[in-house]
Formats: C-alpha cells, structure tokens, sequence
C-alpha cells in the first residue's frame, strides 16, 4: 500500500505506509504454539478457558440508534451535547415510548461457567457481559467498558422511579456485602446529569474469574441516559485504575484486582457484527485471530488504553498520513475520528451529508456502497468493510424500511483530546490489551 495525499488535506506529508512515524516501538508478535504468550498457565492445578455464554437478554429499537449513540459518546467524554441534537433525542425516545416505562427485578444464575458473552444490542450499540455479584451471586448484564474505570451497577438503593426494566444488584440478599464507610463514587456527565452512589466491597465472578473484595459501587441516583436503557443494569470499567472516581479513595478495577491470578497480565476483546463475541481474561486464544499480533505501546497517563494511528486509507487505496492519539474505547459504539478523516472518508460515499443539527452527524442514502475504511496502527493495516459502517436507520425502523442510515464513523467533537476507536473499529479486529506491558496488540480475524 502506498501512501499519497488526497483533497481533504489530511496529509502533512507523503511516506511509504510502514515508515509512518509511530509513538514508540512497535512489537510484532509472531504465532507459535511454544510461545509464552499463548500458553494457558496452571493456576492452583487448574488450566482454564473460558467456553461462551450466549447473553439472552435483548432489548432495543431501532429508530434513532446513530443520534442517541453520538449523544452518548459526547455526554461520557463531557462534550456539551448540541441543543439540536438534544430535541432530536427528546423526540425518538417520545416516539418510542422510553419515557415513563418503569420496572426492575433481579436474578441470580447457576449457569456454568462460561466464556463472557458480549451480545450487541440493536444495530451493535453496545456489547453486554454476564457477570456474578455477592453470594449467593446474582447476575446482571454490565456493559463491558475499557474507556473509564468504575464497576457500578443499578441497585436496592437506586429509586423506583430510575428504573426501567434493569435487573438491579439487591444488597441485603448478599452475605458478603461490606459497606465502606465514608466512600462514595461520582461520574458527571456532558449534558449535565450524574451518577453517584456508596461503595461496597463483594464478590465479583466473570467468567469464573473471581475477586473476593471488589468495589462495587452502587447507585443512588442514575443519569437520565442510564435510566433509559433497560438493557444495561451497569458498568465494568476496564481503563487504568487512576480515574476511578471513588473517594477519598480510589478503588482498583476488576482486571486490575485480577491480574495477580491471571495466567498472563491481559485480556482480550473479540468483538463481533450481530452475534455473540466475547472477552478472554489470563490468556490469548489463537483460534480467534489470524496471522501475527502487532503490539504498539499505550500512554496511560489520562487513564485510558491511548495510543497513535498513524494514517488511514479508503476502499483500499494508498494510505494516507494523519497521525492522532486515539484510545480503544469498547463503552463507545461509534469510530470517532478528526474531522478531516471522517470529511476524507465520506467524500467517497455519494449522498453522503454531514447534518450535525438533524441526526447528529453523517448520513447517507441506505442505497449507498460503504467503501472500506483502514486505520494504520504501528505498521498494522486494520480494514473495516463497508458494511460494518452501516450502522442504524435515521428515517425508518429497519434497514429495508428506510431511505437514509446514519454511519458508524463520525467526526469527534473538536474538544476531545483523541480520536474514539469504539464498536464499530473493534468488532473488525482482535484486540489484545496486555495490562503487564501497557501495550495493545492488534490482529485480523474471520469476518462474516
């Protein structure tokens, strides 16, 4: 693949696409089956990997799902959401009737154990996880979130009136719950809302990983935008553990309270388009990936698994020069990219229009042929097809129905300070976050 410029003027300058400049030294992990990496360690006579769980809770709609996406990546990153955005929200959830549906529950489960299920929910807008809390465990379906650092869950203590169909973690019913006097959690916002509650430590199972004395931060009081997803009962942050919110003081992340009895310092995210993927805790399944895992080095100084890209190329044409700090991000749905990229890779898509003020972002005709986009990361060619990108109907409730869909990369706000390789990137790659190294691998996988 070679490298040129193109109309957008995205690139500063022109080099061959594996002498783009990079953030540091990039790793290259060959496959072989005596390579530590690979291996499955036993811990106290017991080798484990962890088979699927199908999730089978499965809520959503499917008007609406690109603005309501794009408002959320704003609100969690504290981007101001525009006024525009926020009456077209306030209008698909009226026409859907999300604003007044109350309800919870709980439940627990003895089902075996089980490789973590991630199941997108309508038009891949988010991937969810079964996981155990207290004993005995009850289970709730956490999204599965590497852009921030907080396990909090609905609860026995969020009000009747927060709850919309979330199975809620009840409190008194676990023997091992401990309150932690004088902590509290706290997490703002960019349209303004909150979420903040007490913190007790329990037991936490995922996958048949456990943690004894987890922070699980319960919540008294849940955002709007929360409240209004029955289909998620909480969180399991999986960023460093340096912006947990908890004080005075902050608490370690599941993976981080982990890590000591893993067989490697990692876990791997094996996102998929419309069917179950999954997260491997320990170790790295070859089977899942094919050819050689590329390492590039992280900056977890703000927190996050942040690293550089160092280009882009579209419907596989030369690549183009356009370094920017990004972080893998699998809480946020969409790729949100420099305006420039995001202008560059729609310029191919005929029809396409950027109506920031009536659906949030970019649009096109459904009728439309996505070019593949490709990001380089380290000297890795990371394609995502076309039809990936085609994420949700602006116009209609399905895909047939409609005339116009919204698209699965976006340009990020101009005060984000990176780049957001959510969904939409990672259910195209399998990606390795090696917690021991502050490294992230990337490799291809089979794609449908």
């Amino acid at each position: 693949m070679k490298v040129a410029n193109t109309a957008a003027a995205v690139a500063a300058y022109v080099l061959c696409c594996q002498d783009l400049a990079s953030a540091g030294p990039v790793r290259i992990q060959k496959r072989g089956t005596l390579d530590p990496l690979f291996e499955i360690t036993t811990l106290g006579g017991m080798t484990f990997k962890i088979s699927q769980v199908p999730n089978k809770k499965f809520y959503g709609q499917h008007k609406g799902r690109g603005s309501m996406a794009m408002a959320r990546a704003f609100s969690k990153y504290g981007a101001a959401i525009p006024d525009d955005l926020l009456s077209t929200i306030e209008q698909i959830l009226e026409e859907l009737g999300l604003l007044g549906n109350n309800g919870s529950g709980n439940k627990t489960s003895n089902d075996p154990q089980g490789e973590v299920a991630a199941t997108p929910q309508m038009f891949d807008s988010e991937y969810l996880a079964p996981v155990q809390i207290g004993t005995p465990p009850q289970t709730l379906n956490l999204d599965f979130d590497t852009g921030s650092s907080d396990l909090w869950v609905f609860s026995s203590e969020t009000p009747a009136n927060q709850v919309m169909g979330q199975d809620v973690w009840d409190i008194e019913q676990s023997s091992t719950a401990r309150l932690q006097s004088g902590e509290s959690w706290s997490i703002s916002y960019g349209d303004g809302s909150s979420s903040n509650g007490n913190v007790y430590l329990d037991v936490v199972s995922i996958g048949g990983v456990t943690v004894e004395s987890q922070a699980v931060e319960s919540a008294s009081n849940v955002s709007l935008s929360f409240t209004q997803r029955p289909d998620t009962d909480g969180l399991v942050g999986l960023a460093f553990g340096t912006i947990n919110t908890v004080r005075p003081n902050q608490q370690k992340t599941f993976f981080e309270n982990a890590v000591t009895n893993l067989a490697s310092p990692l876990f791997t995210a094996n996102l998929r388009k419309a069917e179950p993927g999954n997260y491997n805790f320990g170790f790295i399944d070859t089977t899942e990936f094919t050819g050689d895992i590329t390492f590039v080095p992280v900056n977890s100084t703000n927190g996050f698994w942040q690293f550089t890209s160092e280009g882009f190329a579209i419907a596989g044409s030369a690549a183009v020069s356009a370094p920017h700090q990004a972080i893998a991000d699998t809480g946020t749905t969409l790729l949100l990219l420099p305006q420039a990229i995001a202008d560059a890779y729609y310029a191919r898509v005929q029809g396409a229009v950027n109506d920031v003020s009536g659906a949030g972002g970019y649009i096109f005709p459904c009728a439309a042929t996505l070019p593949s986009y490709t990001a380089v990361i380290g000297g890795y060619e990371a394609v995502i097809p076309g039809d990936f990108i085609n994420f949700a109907p602006v116009d209609g409730d399905t895909f047939e129905s409609a005339t116009t869909c919204f698209g699965g990369i976006q340009a990020s706000p101009a005060s984000f300070p990176f780049a957001i390789y959510g969904d939409i990137f990672l259910k195209a790659q399998f990606v390795v976050f090696h917690g021991g190294n502050e490294e992230l691998g990337f490799a291809s996988k089979p794609l449908p």
